[in-house]
């Protein structure tokens, strides 16, 4: 390419940036106002947010922590109704769910409750509130889908607690509680005289969890649903 050429070629580019620039100009002469409401509301926006979490879901997240502090006293003296609909000035789990919203002592709130409404037999409530806690907590994760699958399994929804033991033992997975969810899938898997399954299940626990109780157990599970499935 010759040197006319070349320039002939930078000029057409610079004359291209140029115009670019030029129709970019325009645009924002032209939108000057609505950049600056946008600009502003994003602005707000981020302050609304850090304004909200610093001024107001902050202090709410203390005085429920300090409010449910009792609740958990009783949960942990197994005292659950107690637990969940609080005594005298002292509000039980179900208050601190609906005074407290949004906050992490709500959220957990709900797994108490769920565990109370368990163990005192009203399975409904139980499912009910445990689907709602939400964990990234592998050891409350696994302890949630356990009692979740309990529940099931106490309203006579098997599939659903088989489903819900093996969802919680691989969301959560560790090699303390994924073997006794596993577990559990199995029991009901022969509850529900699907010896196959069960017989998956069971393997799955001797193979992948070789060193834990129930891996070591497993034996005598595996030999019994062979048994009974005729395998």
């Amino acid at each position: 390419m010759s040197n006319k050429a070349k320039n002939e070629h930078q000029d057409a580019g610079f004359e291209g940036i140029e115009l670019a620039l030029t129709k970019s100009e325009r645009f924002i002469e032209e939108n000057q106002k609505l950049l600056i409401y946008i600009l502003t509301g994003i602005i707000l926006a981020v302050v609304i947010v850090i304004g909200t979490k610093r001024y107001y879901l902050a202090p709410r997240e203390v005085n429920a922590s300090k409010e449910m502090f009792m609740a958990e006293k009783f949960f942990d003296k197994d005292s659950f109704n107690l637990a969940l609909n609080g005594y005298g000035t002292y509000p039980g789990f179900l208050q601190i769910i609906d005074d407290y919203g949004m906050t992490k002592s709500s959220n957990l709130a709900k797994y108490y409750a769920g565990v109370c409404y368990l163990n005192i037999g009203d399975n409904k409530n139980a499912i009910s509130y445990l689907e709602k806690f939400k964990t990234d907590d592998i050891l409350i994760g696994a302890s949630k889908y356990s009692s979740l699958g309990d529940a099931y399994s106490g309203d006579i929804k098997y599939e659903d607690a088989a489903n819900t033991y093996i969802e919680g033992a691989e969301k959560f997975e560790n090699n303390f509680s994924s073997p006794i969810l596993l577990k559990k899938a199995g029991l009901v898997y022969e509850e529900l005289k699907q010896y196959k399954k069960a017989h998956d299940v069971y393997s799955r626990i001797k193979t992948t969890y070789p060193e834990s109780q129930e891996g070591r157990e497993m034996d005598k599970y595996i030999a019994r649903v062979e048994l009974k499935a005729g395998l």
